[in-house]
């Protein structure tokens, strides 16, 4: 089958970029001594994930845990739940933990931490945890230095559980404005998780773990001594988002929306496409970038950009496409039936509106599988 041949929209994936994008970051790591410990939020597909990981049993890193019923359902074992587990998950998690999954959950307060407790004693299971640490202000976590620190990993072991080790995420390095930003926020992301590491050490609990994680600050981080494992996931397929960050550039970026041309409005200056903001998501990521590329950059059915093609807004089935604000070109010629690939803000997004991945080779328009992912939670 061709991609002409299919039903518009739907998510296709360039396993040749898709291959190169997992080797550069594998290679990058393996010079720093770390392991990879790679996220499979955006993936959610056993068959990209066999690609990527070196042994079938992982490590890797998930969102949810219906993500971690399917990839262990799929013979990967060693998982690390990387959202704060509510308790109401804790049966859940120690239900995957009896059928022989290595399942890690990770928490940043007190509650949580006698919560799992409890779960780990009506279980007879030492559940692992992971002690969250906030490294930049973004999101969750217990600031290095912070009393609470020594008190949660206290009360996980005098609970029952067992303290693997502290993690923490960078997400502030996704607004970044420069590489040498996103460089000085990889090394506040390891000193944050290192100090808060040696702080558990002294006060003589034990820590193997110091875990970090983010495609920008995995890519430009420079020494990652006293860090064990980082974890990355959009690395695999890049976004627009990662190019404006100069993360990537837009020929890395390894998946796209195939959309059909079902209109035109020519007085306006606008291509009408059946792939709105359910196929692309409403993710508008790079509005707060330097350059804005509305709901994703508009490619001909080879995946070569036109030039200052964006889709500039966006309904429900409906993909709005016109020249960038500013340009000086000519719309291109697109009959109606034409199909064209819409290259996404953010991978991650725009993944979870589609059960499967169209996959092509290059600019070959030949599908050479299909492979399913999953969605929810």
């Amino acid at each position: 089958m061709k991609l002409s041949q299919l039903e518009t929209p739907c998510l296709v994936l360039d396993e040749a970029k898709f291959a190169r994008n997992v080797a550069r970051m594998r290679s990058r790591l393996d010079a720093l001594g770390v392991n990879l410990r790679a996220h499979v939020k955006t993936a959610k597909s056993i068959d990209v994930v066999r690609r990527v990981l070196r042994s079938p049993q992982g490590p890797i890193t998930v969102s949810t845990l219906k993500e971690a019923e399917y990839f262990f359902g799929h013979g990967v074992r060693d998982i690390l739940y990387a959202v704060g587990a509510a308790p109401a998950k804790l049966g859940h998690v120690a239900q995957l933990r009896s059928r022989g999954a290595e399942l890690c959950i990770v928490l940043d307060n007190l509650e949580a931490a006698r919560a799992a407790a409890a779960q780990a004693r009506a279980s007879a299971d030492r559940i692992p945890a992971l002690i969250e640490i906030d490294c930049d202000g973004h999101r969750s976590g217990i600031v290095p230095g912070d009393p609470a620190l020594l008190e949660v990993g206290r009360t996980l072991i005098e609970g029952g559980c067992e303290l693997r080790g502290v993690m923490t995420h960078a997400g502030a390095s996704y607004n970044c404005s420069s590489v040498a930003a996103i460089k000085a926020m990889a090394v506040q992301e390891r000193d944050a998780v290192v100090a808060a590491a040696n702080a558990l050490r002294a006060a003589g609990m034990p820590c193997p773990v110091a875990s970090v994680g983010s495609t920008p600050t995995a890519t430009y981080a420079e020494d990652l001594a006293g860090v064990t494992e980082v974890r990355a996931g959009v690395y695999m397929f890049f976004d627009l988002v990662m190019a404006g960050l100069q993360v990537c550039t837009v020929d890395d970026i390894a998946i796209s929306v195939l959309a059909s041309v079902i209109g035109h409005q020519r007085d306006k200056g606008w291509i009408i496409v059946d792939a709105g903001w359910m196929a692309m998501s409403r993710d508008r990521g790079t509005a707060k970038q330097e350059l804005d590329h509305g709901y994703g950059v508009a490619c001909d059915v080879h995946g070569k950009p036109f030039p200052d093609l964006i889709m500039a807004d966006a309904n429900q089935e409906h993909g709005i496409l016109a020249l960038r604000p500013g340009a000086r070109g000519a719309l291109p010629e697109l009959p109606i039936g034409s199909m064209l690939r819409i290259l996404p803000n953010h991978a991650c997004a725009t993944g979870a509106q589609h059960q499967a991945y169209q996959v092509v080779r290059g600019e070959a328009d030949a599908i050479s599988a299909t492979w399913p992912r999953i969605g929810g939670w």
